[in-house]
């Protein structure tokens, strides 16, 4: 299933790297969503031996989970050194089982069965191949253990896809995948028990450019086959902000965003019994704890 066969790995890995110092003070909304994921971790019987957060970036899951987890050891890869550095300062000196790998989600460093619960927070969009990164995901996981993640559907910036459309027939927002499209990749890949839902959730910005350089800030650039592959000249901006104005309201110009949640185990062993998460997320629940 691969999004975009030229996608450049190299060239986002050096995006995100740029972004590192300005990653925190642009990453509200990240932080929003990272907070909701940590959420449902309370609803679960798990006490992992090796935690993993992929996609660490600077490192504010990555000490949720060791503040959570505080008897477990708590791995964090991050394709950008820089946002690594930045994880490894962060991080609470009471934890000294923490360890900060330089690694690609799609070929993730480590041996196989060796993470109890794998977390992942607005990561996946990124991979070129999400096949091979769920396949990555599962390899690493531990029979029985656990797939936590988020990560962006199709509606994500609506508003700003529409208003470019307006101005040329470039791709200048990223093309994300439907909630069943990953289901269905998560089943293919080998998990059970899967189980994706979809929030909506929306941030305003004073004007256009606002919301631009935000997106710049967090590393979030355009991975599209068919974006541009020039500077965009005044007046192309000009449009765009004219074509961007239609959406305002008295708080400000909206980009909404459609986030994916999603948590998968791997199985234990043909006929496992699987454990749900309390059906305050509308799905069953069981009275078993899981086997360790």
């Amino acid at each position: 299933m691969s999004r975009d066969p030229r996608f450049e790995r190299a060239w986002l890995r050096a995006a995100f790297e740029a972004a590192a110092t300005r990653y925190d003070g642009a990453a509200a909304f990240q932080r929003e969503v990272a907070e909701r994921l940590l959420e449902r971790l309370d609803l679960i019987r798990l006490k992992p031996t090796r935690v993993l957060d992929v996609g660490a970036g600077t490192g504010y899951c990555t000490r949720a989970l060791m503040r959570r987890y505080r008897k477990s050891e708590v791995f964090a890869i991050d394709i950008a050194p820089g946002m690594l550095a930045a994880a490894r300062r962060e991080a609470p000196r009471f934890f000294s089982r923490q360890h900060f790998v330089c690694g690609d989600a799609e070929r993730i460093p480590s041996r196989t069965d060796t993470f109890d619960l794998v977390f992942s927070n607005l990561t996946l969009q990124w991979c070129a191949d999400l096949s091979a990164a769920l396949g990555e995901l599962w390899r690493v996981c531990s029979p029985g253990g656990l797939l936590v993640f988020t990560t962006l559907g199709p509606d994500t910036l609506r508003e700003l896809r529409q208003a470019w459309a307006l101005v040329d027939h470039y791709a200048h927002v990223n093309d994300f995948l439907d909630m069943h499209v990953i289901g269905d990749a998560l089943v293919a890949a080998g998990f059970g028990d899967v189980v994706t839902d979809v929030d909506r959730m929306s941030r305003t910005y004073p004007d256009v450019l606002a919301l631009m350089r935000n997106l710049k800030d967090l590393g979030a650039h355009n991975v599209n086959r068919g974006r541009p592959r020039h500077l965009l000249g005044r007046s192309r901006i000009e449009r765009l902000r004219h074509a961007y104005e239609r959406y305002r309201t008295p708080a400000g110009l909206p980009a909404s965003y459609e986030v994916v949640f999603g948590h998968a185990w791997k199985p234990l062993a043909p006929g496992a019994v699987p454990v749900h998460f309390h059906d305050r997320f509308h799905q069953a629940t069981a009275d078993e704890p899981r086997p360790q």
